[in-house]
């Protein structure tokens, strides 16, 4: 364990070095922090933090920089989240508060938090595996042909064309809309395939096909593989940090094209809070001079997707957790609204 005052050192250097993207040495480093020492004392600090590995120095320069494992030492200590000024709450609110529909959320999200960051920003769409059905429309296109219509807590809006068996009168299709959202309405997804197995049932002996047929649709949408969607922005937010990535900002381009590898950087959404991936702790290789901060969102308390932001190590922690937090809670806000 370090002593407070190395961790003082160390969360110098860290702001510093964030700060001025310049490596840090000591007599900077007494000269603009009250560490209420002598510089020896922190040439010897820095000496016994280099001996630990969590900090370096460059070959071209007398200076230190934090390594993967100083910048992981910094996030576990911070003693808060750097909070969002009222202005800055007031401006999240009311540039989410006029998105129109989820799509536009997802989008809006997406370009405020690159502008607030001023790293990549990654959005996933809320997974309907941990949505709750909110009311099934069923529309009549044709004597067999039916338009269903799911929508879900999040505001998330799924169509499908049914093609049915046999034509399917009005009453038929008023009684199956009701009897569907009296026993799926407000109720978890993963729940529906047993709430609704005996509905055909219920119904006369020639309409049980096109009953059977409605449900294996909606079914069918409830679990489809292309619900994991992200949306990605601020892209070219990482030109600016060309110095940070050793060889080439090429890999990280890379790496953040495919989908797969950003659902694994946000992780589980089940996991609400604010997780920090720094380095060489995120296990795609074009990724490990970035760090990722991200965070669950969702109504009613409970998180349905991810969403953060990806940028080089040397990131303003406090602040970029901060904005994520903030973000992610306005937007639970507004699904819960909506």
């Amino acid at each position: 364990m370090l002593s407070e005052r190395r961790l003082q050192v160390l969360r110098a250097i860290v702001q510093d070095y964030v700060g001025t993207e310049e490596p840090v040495g000591s007599k900077a480093l007494t000269e603009r922090h009250s560490l209420g020492v002598s510089p020896a004392t922190v040439r010897n600090d820095m000496a016994a933090l280099e001996d630990e590995g969590y900090i370096a120095q460059p070959h071209t320069s007398a200076g230190r920089i934090p390594t993967d494992k100083g910048y992981r030492l910094f996030v576990d200590k911070l003693a808060g989240v750097k909070p969002m000024t009222a202005p800055e709450r007031r401006a999240i609110q009311n540039f989410l508060e006029g998105a129109v529909d989820l799509d536009d959320v997802v989008a809006r999200t997406v370009r405020l938090l690159a502008q607030l960051t001023r790293q990549v920003a990654v959005v996933q769409y809320p997974s309907l595996t941990r949505s709750t059905v909110r009311h099934v429309e069923l529309l009549s296109l044709a004597p067999a042909r039916v338009m269903l219509v799911l929508i879900t807590d999040t505001g998330r809006v799924e169509q499908r064309v049914v093609d049915c068996p046999a034509p399917f009168g009005e009453a038929s299709l008023a009684d199956l809309r009701a009897r569907l959202n009296s026993r799926v309405a407000n109720r978890r997804f993963t729940d529906v395939p047993s709430l609704v197995e005996d509905l055909p049932e219920a119904f006369e002996h020639e309409d049980r096909g096109t009953v059977s047929t409605v449900l294996s649709t909606l079914l069918e949408t409830l679990v489809e593989e292309n619900e994991e969607r992200l949306m990605i922005g601020g892209t070219a937010n990482l030109t600016r940090f060309g110095h940070d990535f050793p060889l080439t900002i090429r890999p990280v381009l890379e790496a953040l094209e495919e989908q797969v590898v950003l659902l694994k950087l946000l992780g589980e959404a089940k996991d609400p809070g604010v997780t920090v991936r720094i380095g060489h702790e995120n296990a795609h290789e074009g990724l490990n001079s970035t760090s990722v901060v991200s965070v669950g969102y969702g109504s009613g308390g409970e998180a349905v997707a991810k969403l953060g932001v990806v940028g080089p190590t040397r990131m303003d922690y406090p602040g970029t957790m901060g904005a994520v937090r903030a973000v992610a809670r306005y937007v639970g806000q507004i699904l819960a609204e909506s």
